[in-house]
């Protein structure tokens, strides 16, 4: 994909705070005036290129191959490319809060400088879904379909009740603010892997020798993905992305989220995991309930919220099918 940045002289954030010389990353591929134009948003830690981490969707031979232009933005706050806590003049933890709509609006500051003002389809999961959700919401072009995966209308306590213990690790790291941060970002994502799975699915695929002393599979599983996130990430990022996460609600100063959720026509496509213990399906259900013009489909997968990444040929039928209704 080709890329491109963004530099926003001042950019003014909803806490009350500023970003300046704030830099937002993008990727896109294809003619983006002659082709259905795919705006896709990505999760928390994934980057600005989904044909990477989303290649069933977004690979040669995915559902939004080379008949579409695709655009994806790197969000605010995340360390592979834009303004963040390894970006810019105010790094590590000095980096200022940012909203889920600062990170929305810069997208749209993305889109006036590419000259879009038509969007076949806006799609995203779980955090990419938060972002979508708030686009769809104050886009002023046009907007064909709206595709949600995994998703909400607002984080819940329980997410943020997760993200918590997940900062609360990460303090407890005393390198935090000085170093790197390795440890605690560590056992924050270990905190992150217990609700990204299901219990079946850690207790068939991480089972012991019954005869064994020795360490755990399960253990060694989430060290593993633990050191993964070291080697790509950074600390200070994870603790302000959690942050951002924390402060999405699309009702907030508009009259609560059914009047929010009501105002947003463009035809949508709702899909859950029934596995999904990090935002379960009841979540999903609760958007479709509000948003005027919604389907909604229920995705079966034993990977729980990760089915989201995982489960093309499920996500694929629907999509087709969505569309062809």
């Amino acid at each position: 994909m080709n890329e491109g940045s963004l530099l926003i002289d001042q950019f003014p954030l909803e806490s009350g705070g500023c970003l300046t010389n704030a830099e937002v990353h993008y990727r896109w591929r294809g003619n983006l005036h002659h082709q259905p134009v795919v705006w896709v948003f990505h999760a928390l830690t994934a980057n600005d290129n989904p044909e990477e981490w989303w290649f069933g969707l977004f690979g040669s031979s995915g559902i939004y191959g080379e008949n579409y232009a695709v655009v994806c933005v790197n969000v605010l706050g995340s360390p592979y490319g834009s303004a963040s806590p390894v970006r810019g003049n105010l790094r590590g933890m000095d980096f200022p809060a940012v909203t889920v709509r600062d990170t929305v609006r810069a997208q749209f500051a993305v889109a006036a400088e590419l000259g879009i003002n038509k969007i076949h389809t806006l799609i995203g999961g779980s955090f990419g879904g938060y972002q979508a959700l708030e686009f769809a919401y104050g886009f002023r072009g046009t907007v064909d379909h709206l595709i949600l995966l995994a998703t909400g209308a607002e984080e819940k306590p329980w997410n943020k009740a997760i993200h918590e213990a997940q900062r609360l690790a990460m303090i407890a790291d005393p390198t935090l603010a000085e170093g790197d941060g390795a440890v605690g970002l560590k056992a924050a994502r270990g905190i992150g892997m217990l609700n990204y799975r299901t219990p079946e699915q850690y207790n068939s695929s991480q089972k012991d020798d019954p005869e064994s002393l020795g360490e755990s599979r399960a253990a060694s599983y989430i060290r593993y993905q633990g050191q993964k996130l070291v080697d790509r990430f950074d600390a200070a990022a994870y603790f302000k992305l959690t942050q951002q996460l924390d402060t999405h609600n699309l009702g907030r100063g508009r009259g609560g989220l059914a009047e929010a959720l009501g105002g947003v026509m463009v035809p949508t496509l709702v899909m859950a995991i029934d596995s999904d213990a990090l935002i379960p399906p009841a979540v999903q259900e609760e958007l479709h309930q509000f948003l005027p013009n919604s389907t909604f489909r229920l995705l079966k997968s034993a990977f729980g919220h990760d089915g989201f990444l995982l489960e093309f040929e499920q996500i694929t039928k629907h999509i087709l099918d969505f569309y062809n209704d």
